[in-house]
C-alpha cells in the first residue's frame, strides 16, 4: 500500500490551518497544486491518471456560474435585490438570522456553489457597510449555504448524485428529503445562529443598521444577469424534474452553467471584464483538488479505513450510523462530492433512511472543516480576492462544535421518524 499520497494529503492539510511558510504567506489554490504536483513527482498518479481525475464538468459549471456571479456584482443588481430582501432588519441579530435563512433557502434551489459565488461579495459588502465582523459573515454564508443545501435533492451536486442513484428505485427524492431532513434543517439554522452569536458576541451590537445609499445600477447588464438568473433556476429545475418525469431524457449539469453564462458572453459589452474578474485561482485549485484525491483513493487507505470502521461499528456500510460518522470523516478527507460518488456502491443495501443520511452527514461535514465541502473554499478564495480573509482556526472553532450538534439533531430526528413511520 502507497502511503505517500495520504501523507502529502496531511502536510496541504497543515499547511491550508497555518497558512504561512516563514514570511510567505500560502493560497490555498497553492498548497493544493502544489500537493497535487507532489503526488505526480513522487509517483502517487501517474500524469495520465492524474489528467483522466479532473472533472472537466465541474470545471466547466463553475466557469459559468463565476460568470454569472461576477455579472450580478458588477451590474449593481444583486445588491439592489438584497436590499429588497433584507431592508426590514434591524441590527446584527436579524441580519445575521435573515442571511442564515435566505441563504440557505437560495441554496436548496440554486445549489450551494452558486449561492457561495454570489453570497461572499454580498457578505463582504454588508460588512463593510454595517460594521460587522467580515469573518462573522463569511462564517455566515458558508454555514447558511450547507446546512440550507441538505433540504432538496437539488441542493448541491452530493444531493443530486444520491437523488438520482439506482439504489434509490421508485423513491420519490422530495418526499423523502423533506420526511427525513426538513425539520431537522430548521432546527439547525437556529443552532448555527446561536453558535454564531455565542463565538462573535462582541460582533452583535444593538446599533441600527444604516440605510443604504443610492446604487448605481447598469441597467444593460442587470437586465442580462436577471435573464441569466432565469435560466439558470429554470434549467436546474429541469435538471431535477427528467430523472422522475422522463427517465430517458437528461442533460449534463455543465448545461445549466453554460446556458446561464450565454446571454452575457455574448450579448453583453462588458463580457472582458467579466473574463477578467473571474476567480481563475479556484479553477486552479478544484483541479489540483481531483488529482491529489484520486491518488489518495488509489492509495487503498480508505477503503481501509471504511472497512475496520464498520467492523468496529458493527452495523455495516449501509446503517444509518455507520453512513453518518463515514460521510463526516470521508468527506474532510475527499470533500463531499467525490466521497458521495464513491461510497454510494458501498450503501446499495441502504434504506431511504441510510440515503438520507448520506446526504446529510456528507453536507453537514462542510460546516466542520474549510476543506468539507467545495462551498466553503468558494467563498474562502473569493473573499482573499476582495481582499478579506477566513483562517482555517477561524472555521474551526465555530464548525467543529456546530457540526457535532447538528448531526445528533439528524441521528435522534432518524430515529425518531424510523420509530413513527417505519
Amino acid at each position: 500500500m502507497n502511503y505517500s499520497p495520504v501523507i502529502i494529503l496531511f502536510v496541504v492539510m497543515l499547511l491550508i490551518a497555518v497558512r504561512r511558510v516563514g514570511n510567505v504567506r500560502l493560497g490555498i489554490w497553492l498548497v493544493m497544486l502544489i500537493g497535487a504536483l507532489a503526488v505526480v513527482v513522487t509517483n502517487g498518479i501517474s500524469v495520465q491518471k492524474a489528467l483522466g481525475a479532473i472533472n472537466l464538468e465541474v470545471l466547466i459549471f463553475l466557469f459559468g456560474m463565476f460568470i454569472v456571479g461576477e455579472s450580478l456584482v458588477h451590474s449593481g443588481y444583486l445588491y439592489k435585490a438584497s436590499f429588497n430582501i433584507f431592508k426590514r432588519v434591524r441590527g446584527v441579530d436579524g441580519l445575521v438570522l435573515h442571511m442564515l435563512f435566505v441563504l440557505g433557502a437560495a441554496s436548496a434551489v440554486l445549489m450551494n456553489d452558486t449561492v457561495a459565488i454570489i453570497g461572499t461579495p454580498l457578505a463582504l459588502y454588508f460588512a463593510e457597510r454595517h460594521g460587522v465582523s467580515s469573518r462573522l459573515l463569511l462564517l455566515t454564508v458558508c454555514f447558511a449555504i450547507t446546512t440550507g443545501s441538505v433540504l432538496s435533492p437539488i441542493g448541491n451536486p452530493q444531493n443530486l448524485l444520491i437523488a438520482t442513484h439506482e439504489g434509490f428505485g421508485g423513491t420519490e427524492p422530495f418526499g423523502l428529503f423533506l420526511k427525513y431532513l426538513a425539520l431537522p434543517t430548521i432546527v439547525n439554522m437556529f443552532i448555527a445562529f446561536f453558535a454564531l452569536k455565542l463565538f462573535f458576541r462582541r460582533d452583535f451590537h444593538g446599533a441600527p443598521l444604516t440605510a443604504p445609499e443610492e446604487l448605481t445600477i447598469n441597467k444593460g447588464l442587470a437586465a442580462l444577469s436577471k435573464a441569466s438568473m432565469i435560466i439558470v433556476v429554470l434549467l436546474i429545475l429541469i435538471k431535477a424534474i427528467l430523472p422522475f418525469a422522463a427517465p430517458g431524457l437528461d442533460f449534463s449539469l455543465v448545461y445549466i452553467a453554460i446556458g446561464g453564462a450565454a446571454p452575457l458572453l455574448f450579448f453583453s459589452e462588458h463580457r472582458l471584464t467579466l473574463l477578467k474578474s473571474i476567480d481563475w485561482r479556484t479553477l486552479i485549485f478544484f483541479a489540483a483538488l481531483f488529482v491529489l484525491m484520486q491518488s489518495v483513493w488509489d492509495s487503498g487507505v480508505m477503503q481501509e479505513v471504511m472497512a475496520r470502521l464498520s467492523v468496529d461499528t458493527g452495523g455495516g456500510t449501509g446503517s444509518t450510523f455507520f453512513i453518518l460518522a463515514m460521510s463526516v470523516i470521508g468527506s474532510q478527507i475527499l470533500s463531499n462530492v467525490p466521497f458521495v460518488a464513491l461510497y454510494l456502491p458501498a450503501a446499495s443495501g441502504a434504506d431511504a433512511a441510510g440515503y438520507a443520511a448520506l446526504a446529510a452527514g456528507s453536507t453537514i461535514a462542510g460546516n466542520l472543516f474549510i476543506l468539507g465541502a467545495a462551498s466553503n473554499v468558494i467563498v474562502v478564495q473569493r473573499a482573499e480576492q476582495r481582499g478579506a480573509s477566513l483562517g482555517f482556526l477561524d472555521f474551526a472553532k465555530v464548525g467543529v462544535p456546530l457540526t457535532a450538534a447538528q448531526l445528533l439533531v439528524h441521528w435522534g430526528y432518524f430515529a425518531l421518524v424510523n420509530r413513527l413511520w417505519g
